[in-house]
C-alpha cells in the first residue's frame, strides 16, 4: 500500500532487547488528504537500520510504502502499520499526470450522415 502526506510528528525512539538481540523502533504521524475539509492522520513505524536510512524529519513531504498487520495480545487485537520504503515527495497528487493531450481520432465519422455499424 502507498500513501503520501506530510510528517506532522516524530515520536520518541523506542529500543530494547529481545531474544534476537537489540531492536529499535520509531513511530511517525503522517497527515494525508490535506486538501479535504477533514484531513486524516495515520501512525506508522520503522524498524532497525531503516530509521537512519530514511532520516524522516517533521514537516517533510513523503511517500510511504507500508504493510498492515494485526496481532493478538492478552485477548486484545492490535493493528501495526510498518513502512518498508519512504521517499521524499513533492506534495502533489501521487497519481501520475500525463502532460500530453489525447491524440486526435484517426478515422473520423463520415460527414454524409451514414455510419457503418458492425451490426
Amino acid at each position: 500500500m502507498n500513501i503520501s502526506g506530510k510528517i506532522v510528528e516524530v515520536l520518541p525512539l523506542q529500543s530494547g532487547m529481545g531474544r534476537n538481540g537489540e531492536w529499535k523502533k520509531q513511530a511517525y504521524i503522517v497527515e494525508y488528504n490535506s486538501n479535504s475539509q477533514f484531513p486524516k492522520k495515520m501512525m506508522f513505524s520503522i524498524w532497525g537500520d531503516k530509521i537512519s536510512q530514511f532520516n524522516i524529519q517533521k514537516d517533510q513531504m513523503v511517500s510511504i510504502d507500508f504493510d498492515i498487520d494485526c496481532r493478538e495480545f492478552n485477548g486484545r487485537w492490535y493493528n501495526d502499520i510498518t513502512a518498508w520504503r519512504v521517499s521524499q515527495s513533492d506534495g502533489k497528487s501521487p497519481l501520475p499526470q500525463d502532460d500530453e493531450p489525447f491524440p486526435p481520432l484517426s478515422d473520423p465519422a463520415p460527414s454524409d450522415g451514414e455510419i457503418d455499424m458492425p451490426f
